[in-house]
């Protein structure tokens, strides 16, 4: 399986040409920038027509209108908006945690946390700040998923592997929000580990 990563678009998705090819793409929050409907909309109209397989998305600390949704309505079966849920896709699990919700709802058995936030201090630093959360780094390392795909540090753009477990920040814009500088991240998934 090979999923293709992208966070922190802020309206901007137009910007992003040319996305590698995948079965799988996974937004990790901020899609939007004020947080309004309208914005989310143009959003999931893009987002919709991709061509991969499946695609994910959870929500960022931009995107408030969705902050406390539990589901939206008509979207399409290989669309999924992972609220504080999981999916299956290929035998391999993926969980959503929405922003600003507890760390407690990740479950035990996950291959893939999908976050907008990091984990405090692993990909979290932009300016000398470190915006990462010290619960979920916590929550991180005892469920020990396979991979952890995040964002929300536009700067810590990367990937680090620590304790047998793969952390990426996804992050597509610079602080400055202006240029898409950072090309999708690929995670390359073979089969059921």
């Amino acid at each position: 399986m090979r999923i293709v990563q992208i966070s922190d678009t802020h309206n901007r998705h137009q910007w992003l040409k040319d996305l590698p090819a995948g079965d799988v793409i996974v937004h990790c929050g901020d899609f939007s920038d004020m947080g309004r409907e309208e914005e989310v909309l143009d959003f999931l109209n893009w987002f919709i027509m991709l061509p991969y397989d499946h695609k994910i998305f959870v929500t960022g600390n931009h995107d408030l209108c969705l902050w406390d949704a539990e589901d939206i309505e008509d979207l399409p079966e290989n669309v999924h908006f992972l609220q504080d849920r999981s999916c299956e896709i290929d035998g391999i699990r993926f969980f959503g945690l929405a922003y600003n919700h507890p760390e407690s709802l990740i479950p035990d058995e996950v291959d893939v946390l999908i976050t907008h936030e990091p984990p405090i201090m692993i990909l979290d630093e932009t300016v000398g700040i470190h915006w990462g959360n010290s619960p979920l780094r916590n929550r991180v390392f005892e469920v020990k998923p396979k991979y952890h795909l995040f964002g929300h540090a536009h700067e810590a753009y990367g990937e680090e592997t620590i304790d047998g477990i793969t952390f990426s920040n996804g992050s597509s814009l610079n602080d400055n929000y202006y240029e898409a500088c950072h090309k999708p991240r690929i995670i390359e998934i073979n089969g059921k580990y």
